[in-house]
């Protein structure tokens, strides 16, 4: 009789640790959420430093040791570059950064069991609002989208078994010969 209530408790307890530890094992899987802020650097005749922000969504699942995940983001900045000198022999010229769209995958791996290290890339699609100053008039040019690729790096720690920090650098080439290069922060939630 006593070994049988030996038995129940040690499959009692096992049953309760083995999803405890499956949990300490892969933190890095099923859906997330993140706000990101960071150093944004856009890039075409000259350059503008700025701050970018925004909110990002995804989906990972560890297979086969590897973290695999799919994303989406939509940012904003407060990127304005200029060229021109406000004149009617050369009116300056105005680029500002508006929403950027995002969209791709990630793979990666899990360090020390609470740090993923991963490298993304994916589409992406920026929009600029033009305008135009000749010292006398401002007119507004329109917008322009423009279509790109991301690629990038970052790490991901696990705070807690719900809530994670990330750092991330991402490299974004665009039509027209637009670039841009970030380094991001987040802080997010996995459901």
């Amino acid at each position: 009789m006593r070994c049988f209530a030996y038995a129940a408790l040690a499959a009692t307890t096992l049953s309760v640790a083995v999803p405890a530890l499956a949990q300490d094992v892969a933190p890095f899987t099923g859906a997330r959420v993140e706000g990101l802020v960071g150093y944004d650097n856009v890039k075409t005749d000259g350059h503008d430093d700025a701050v970018g922000y925004g909110i990002g969504a995804g989906y990972d699942m560890q297979m086969r040791g590897m973290v695999v995940g799919v994303e989406a983001e939509a940012t904003d900045s407060n990127v304005k570059q200029c060229f021109g000198a406000q004149t009617l022999a050369s009116p300056e010229t105005c680029a500002k950064a508006a929403r950027d769209l995002y969209v791709g995958g990630r793979v990666g791996t899990v360090v020390g069991g609470r740090t993923l290290l991963y490298a993304k890339a994916g589409y992406t699609n920026a929009r600029f609002k033009l305008t135009q100053d000749d010292g006398t008039d401002r007119v507004t040019l329109g917008r322009t989208d423009l279509d790109g690729i991301r690629v990038g790096v970052g790490a991901e720690y696990a705070v807690g078994p719900n809530s994670f920090v990330k750092a991330e650098y991402r490299y974004s080439n665009y039509e027209d010969g637009f670039e841009r290069n970030q380094a991001i922060a987040g802080f997010g939630f996995r459901f």
